[in-house]
Protein backbone atom coordinates (compact mmCIF):
# COMPACT_ATOMS: atom_id res chain seq x y z
CA UNK A 1 0.00 0.00 0.00
CA UNK A 2 1.49 3.26 -0.99
CA UNK A 3 2.45 5.29 2.23
CA UNK A 4 0.68 8.20 1.62
CA UNK A 5 0.37 10.16 5.49
CA UNK A 6 3.36 11.17 7.78
CA UNK A 7 3.25 12.10 11.54
CA UNK A 8 5.16 15.12 13.15
CA UNK A 9 5.39 14.99 16.70
CA UNK A 10 5.71 18.79 17.12
CA UNK A 11 4.42 18.93 20.89
CA UNK A 12 7.70 18.28 22.59
CA UNK A 13 9.10 21.37 24.64
CA UNK A 14 12.96 21.88 23.94
CA UNK A 15 14.30 22.30 26.74
CA UNK A 16 17.97 21.45 26.17
CA UNK A 17 17.80 24.92 24.16
CA UNK A 18 16.21 27.29 26.39
CA UNK A 19 15.77 29.98 26.59
CA UNK A 20 15.08 30.01 22.63
CA UNK A 21 12.24 27.85 23.12
CA UNK A 22 10.82 29.61 26.05
CA UNK A 23 7.98 31.12 24.06
CA UNK A 24 9.25 30.44 21.04
CA UNK A 25 8.02 26.29 19.56
CA UNK A 26 11.70 24.55 18.65
CA UNK A 27 10.21 23.27 15.41
CA UNK A 28 10.44 27.15 14.36
CA UNK A 29 14.18 27.75 14.67
CA UNK A 30 15.88 28.50 11.63
CA UNK A 31 18.09 26.60 10.00
CA UNK A 32 19.73 29.11 7.56
CA UNK A 33 16.09 31.30 7.26
CA UNK A 34 13.80 28.18 7.41
CA UNK A 35 12.09 26.60 9.78
CA UNK A 36 13.01 23.64 11.07
CA UNK A 37 9.35 22.41 10.45
CA UNK A 38 9.65 23.29 6.96
CA UNK A 39 12.80 21.64 6.33
CA UNK A 40 10.86 18.11 7.18
CA UNK A 41 8.20 19.11 5.53
CA UNK A 42 9.64 19.59 2.16
CA UNK A 43 11.27 16.09 2.87
CA UNK A 44 8.00 14.49 3.19
CA UNK A 45 6.43 15.79 0.10
CA UNK A 46 9.87 15.09 -1.96
CA UNK A 47 9.07 11.72 -0.76
CA UNK A 48 5.23 11.67 -1.84
CA UNK A 49 3.49 11.99 1.50
CA UNK A 50 0.09 13.63 0.15
CA UNK A 51 -1.49 14.16 4.27
CA UNK A 52 0.79 15.83 7.03
CA UNK A 53 -0.04 14.93 10.48
CA UNK A 54 0.96 17.53 13.27
CA UNK A 55 0.66 16.32 16.62
CA UNK A 56 0.98 19.74 18.56
CA UNK A 57 0.75 20.97 21.97
CA UNK A 58 0.07 24.49 23.96
CA UNK A 59 2.13 27.36 22.21
CA UNK A 60 2.28 25.98 19.17
CA UNK A 61 -0.50 27.89 17.16
CA UNK A 62 2.69 29.60 15.41
CA UNK A 63 3.14 26.20 13.66
CA UNK A 64 -0.19 26.59 12.10
CA UNK A 65 -0.19 30.00 11.28
CA UNK A 66 3.46 29.21 9.08
CA UNK A 67 1.40 26.53 6.76
CA UNK A 68 -1.63 28.82 6.77
CA UNK A 69 -1.83 32.10 4.07
CA UNK A 70 -1.06 35.88 5.02
CA UNK A 71 -2.84 37.87 2.97
CA UNK A 72 -1.80 40.69 4.48
CA UNK A 73 2.10 40.00 3.68
CA UNK A 74 1.00 38.42 0.37
CA UNK A 75 -0.76 41.65 -0.34
CA UNK A 76 2.38 43.70 0.65
CA UNK A 77 4.86 41.83 -1.07
CA UNK A 78 2.79 42.17 -4.21
CA UNK A 79 2.59 45.63 -4.18
CA UNK A 80 6.07 46.33 -3.74
CA UNK A 81 6.80 44.08 -6.58
CA UNK A 82 8.38 41.19 -4.29
CA UNK A 83 7.78 38.41 -6.66
CA UNK A 84 10.80 36.21 -5.90
CA UNK A 85 9.82 36.59 -2.29
CA UNK A 86 6.20 35.49 -3.51
CA UNK A 87 7.47 32.19 -5.25
CA UNK A 88 9.19 31.52 -1.77
CA UNK A 89 5.81 31.11 0.17
CA UNK A 90 3.99 30.32 -2.66
CA UNK A 91 6.14 27.30 -2.98
CA UNK A 92 6.34 26.28 0.41
CA UNK A 93 2.48 26.89 0.85
CA UNK A 94 0.56 23.20 1.41
CA UNK A 95 -2.38 22.65 -0.74
CA UNK A 96 -5.74 22.66 1.13
CA UNK A 97 -6.51 20.02 3.23
CA UNK A 98 -3.36 18.42 3.17
CA UNK A 99 -2.43 19.06 6.73
CA UNK A 100 -4.36 17.92 10.21
CA UNK A 101 -3.31 19.35 13.38
CA UNK A 102 -4.50 17.60 16.48
CA UNK A 103 -2.98 18.27 20.11
CA UNK A 104 -0.78 16.41 23.08
CA UNK A 105 -2.94 17.68 26.15
CA UNK A 106 0.16 16.62 28.29
CA UNK A 107 4.12 15.64 27.65
CA UNK A 108 3.86 11.68 27.81
CA UNK A 109 6.56 10.75 25.03
CA UNK A 110 7.25 9.94 21.27
CA UNK A 111 4.81 6.90 21.50
CA UNK A 112 1.95 8.61 23.25
CA UNK A 113 2.67 11.49 20.43
CA UNK A 114 1.82 9.06 17.62
CA UNK A 115 -1.01 7.16 19.12
CA UNK A 116 -2.48 10.73 19.23
CA UNK A 117 -2.23 10.65 15.34
CA UNK A 118 -4.57 6.89 15.06
CA UNK A 119 -7.59 8.48 13.93
CA UNK A 120 -6.24 10.66 11.14
CA UNK A 121 -3.65 7.92 9.89
CA UNK A 122 -6.74 5.45 10.50
CA UNK A 123 -5.96 1.97 9.06
CA UNK A 124 -2.86 2.17 6.36
CA UNK A 125 0.93 2.59 7.13
CA UNK A 126 2.66 5.69 7.51
CA UNK A 127 5.98 7.47 8.28
CA UNK A 128 6.85 9.30 11.32
CA UNK A 129 9.51 12.35 10.86
CA UNK A 130 11.25 13.85 14.15
CA UNK A 131 11.73 17.72 13.34
CA UNK A 132 14.63 18.35 15.35
CA UNK A 133 16.47 15.63 12.98
CA UNK A 134 17.92 16.79 9.86
CA UNK A 135 19.10 14.80 7.02
CA UNK A 136 21.55 16.73 4.50
CA UNK A 137 21.33 14.67 1.34
CA UNK A 138 19.17 14.58 -2.27
CA UNK A 139 17.50 12.68 -2.27
CA UNK A 140 15.99 12.62 1.18
CA UNK A 141 15.80 10.60 3.78
CA UNK A 142 12.36 9.31 3.55
CA UNK A 143 12.56 9.12 -0.14
CA UNK A 144 15.30 6.35 0.43
CA UNK A 145 13.03 4.68 2.54
CA UNK A 146 10.28 4.85 1.23
CA UNK A 147 12.06 3.22 -2.34
CA UNK A 148 13.38 0.23 -0.13
CA UNK A 149 10.24 -0.09 1.37
CA UNK A 150 8.80 -0.36 -2.30
CA UNK A 151 11.65 -3.04 -3.33
CA UNK A 152 10.23 -5.07 0.00
CA UNK A 153 6.69 -5.53 -0.99
CA UNK A 154 5.72 -7.18 2.06
CA UNK A 155 4.06 -5.64 5.45
CA UNK A 156 6.95 -4.81 6.52
CA UNK A 157 8.26 -1.94 8.98
CA UNK A 158 11.48 0.39 8.44
CA UNK A 159 13.81 2.33 10.61
CA UNK A 160 16.49 4.55 9.31
CA UNK A 161 19.24 3.77 11.52
CA UNK A 162 23.03 5.50 11.71
CA UNK A 163 26.43 4.42 12.82
CA UNK A 164 27.48 6.06 16.53
CA UNK A 165 30.45 5.33 18.78
CA UNK A 166 29.99 2.27 20.59
CA UNK A 167 30.72 3.93 23.74
CA UNK A 168 28.08 6.13 23.40
CA UNK A 169 25.81 3.79 22.26
CA UNK A 170 24.26 3.60 25.96
CA UNK A 171 22.28 6.96 25.09
CA UNK A 172 20.59 5.76 22.23
CA UNK A 173 17.88 3.23 21.04
CA UNK A 174 20.04 0.88 19.16
CA UNK A 175 18.98 -2.45 17.13
CA UNK A 176 20.60 -5.46 16.43
CA UNK A 177 21.91 -6.40 13.07
CA UNK A 178 20.26 -9.78 11.17
CA UNK A 179 20.52 -10.80 7.83
CA UNK A 180 21.70 -8.40 5.35
CA UNK A 181 19.36 -7.36 2.13
CA UNK A 182 22.17 -5.66 0.46
CA UNK A 183 24.22 -3.07 1.47
CA UNK A 184 22.29 -1.00 3.55
CA UNK A 185 19.45 -2.70 4.32
CA UNK A 186 19.09 -5.57 7.22
CA UNK A 187 16.35 -7.16 9.71
CA UNK A 188 16.54 -6.15 12.67
CA UNK A 189 17.70 -8.39 15.15
CA UNK A 190 16.18 -6.71 18.26
CA UNK A 191 16.04 -3.50 19.75
CA UNK A 192 16.93 -1.78 23.14
CA UNK A 193 16.26 1.97 24.19
CA UNK A 194 19.24 3.14 26.25
CA UNK A 195 21.29 0.33 26.78
CA UNK A 196 23.21 -0.33 30.07
CA UNK A 197 26.36 0.56 28.82
CA UNK A 198 28.86 -2.16 27.26
CA UNK A 199 24.99 -4.20 26.31
CA UNK A 200 24.65 -2.82 23.14
CA UNK A 201 23.92 -5.26 20.68
CA UNK A 202 25.48 -2.90 17.73
CA UNK A 203 26.61 0.59 17.62
CA UNK A 204 23.61 1.21 14.88
CA UNK A 205 21.27 3.87 16.48
CA UNK A 206 17.05 4.26 15.81
CA UNK A 207 17.30 7.71 14.12
CA UNK A 208 13.92 10.14 13.78
CA UNK A 209 12.65 8.57 10.26
CA UNK A 210 10.27 5.70 10.74
CA UNK A 211 7.99 3.63 8.27
CA UNK A 212 5.14 1.81 10.26
CA UNK A 213 2.50 -0.07 9.96
CA UNK A 214 -1.14 0.72 11.76
CA UNK A 215 -1.07 -2.32 14.42
CA UNK A 216 1.28 -0.31 15.73
CA UNK A 217 -1.28 2.04 17.41
CA UNK A 218 -3.36 -1.00 19.14
CA UNK A 219 0.33 -1.45 21.04
CA UNK A 220 0.58 1.62 21.61
CA UNK A 221 -3.05 2.11 23.15
CA UNK A 222 -1.48 0.18 26.37
CA UNK A 223 2.35 0.90 26.17
CA UNK A 224 3.12 1.11 29.95
CA UNK A 225 5.85 3.89 30.67
CA UNK A 226 9.51 3.29 29.97
CA UNK A 227 12.98 5.28 30.21
CA UNK A 228 12.15 9.13 31.79
CA UNK A 229 8.75 8.01 32.95
CA UNK A 230 7.07 8.45 29.22
CA UNK A 231 5.80 6.26 26.52
CA UNK A 232 8.65 5.30 24.11
CA UNK A 233 7.75 4.68 20.33
CA UNK A 234 10.70 1.64 20.95
CA UNK A 235 9.23 -0.21 23.62
CA UNK A 236 5.95 -0.77 21.14
CA UNK A 237 7.82 -1.36 17.95
CA UNK A 238 9.84 -4.12 20.40
CA UNK A 239 5.99 -5.59 20.95
CA UNK A 240 5.08 -4.98 17.24
CA UNK A 241 8.67 -6.75 16.32
CA UNK A 242 6.87 -10.41 17.44
CA UNK A 243 4.52 -10.42 14.71
CA UNK A 244 5.56 -8.53 12.12
CA UNK A 245 9.41 -8.33 10.21
CA UNK A 246 11.35 -4.66 10.90
CA UNK A 247 14.33 -3.43 8.92
CA UNK A 248 16.82 -1.07 9.48
CA UNK A 249 18.13 1.11 6.55
CA UNK A 250 21.53 2.37 6.51
CA UNK A 251 20.50 5.81 4.77
CA UNK A 252 22.65 7.95 2.95
CA UNK A 253 23.12 11.38 4.22
CA UNK A 254 24.43 13.53 7.23
CA UNK A 255 22.27 13.88 9.99
CA UNK A 256 22.50 16.51 12.23
CA UNK A 257 20.48 16.79 15.90
CA UNK A 258 18.90 20.44 15.68
CA UNK A 259 17.50 19.51 19.41
CA UNK A 260 20.97 20.12 21.48
CA UNK A 261 23.10 23.98 20.65
CA UNK A 262 25.73 22.00 19.37
CA UNK A 263 24.08 20.25 16.82
CA UNK A 264 22.23 23.01 15.84
CA UNK A 265 24.79 25.66 15.29
CA UNK A 266 26.75 22.70 13.22
CA UNK A 267 23.19 22.16 11.23
CA UNK A 268 23.45 26.21 10.13
CA UNK A 269 26.95 25.67 8.52
CA UNK A 270 26.15 22.58 7.16
CA UNK A 271 22.64 23.79 5.53
CA UNK A 272 24.79 27.13 4.46
CA UNK A 273 27.81 25.95 3.22
CA UNK A 274 25.24 23.77 1.26
CA UNK A 275 23.88 26.84 -0.85
CA UNK A 276 25.34 28.05 -4.18
CA UNK A 277 24.18 31.61 -3.33
CA UNK A 278 25.68 31.82 0.42
CA UNK A 279 28.94 29.49 0.47
CA UNK A 280 31.33 31.54 -0.76
CA UNK A 281 29.80 34.61 1.38
CA UNK A 282 29.86 32.52 4.55
CA UNK A 283 33.25 30.36 3.79
CA UNK A 284 35.11 33.52 3.87
CA UNK A 285 32.92 35.09 7.31
CA UNK A 286 34.41 32.11 9.35
CA UNK A 287 37.62 32.37 7.49
CA UNK A 288 38.07 35.96 8.92
CA UNK A 289 36.43 35.01 12.37
CA UNK A 290 38.74 31.76 12.96
CA UNK A 291 42.32 34.27 11.80
CA UNK A 292 41.08 36.59 14.64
Amino acid sequence: MKIRKAVFPVAGLGTRVLPATKAMPKEMLTIVDRPLIQYVVDEAREAGIEHFVLVTGRNKGVIEDHFDCMYELDATLAARGKKAEQEILARDQPEAGAMSFTRQQAPLGLGHAVWCARDIVGDEPFAVLLPDELVLNTPGCLKQMIEAAARLGDKSNLIAVEGVPEHLAHQYGICGVGKRHGSNMFEVDGMVEKPPKGTAPSNLSITGRYILQPEIFKILETQERGAGGEIQLTDAMIGLAKTQRFYGLEFAGERHDCGSRAGFLRANIAYGMARADLRDGLRAEMKRYLEK
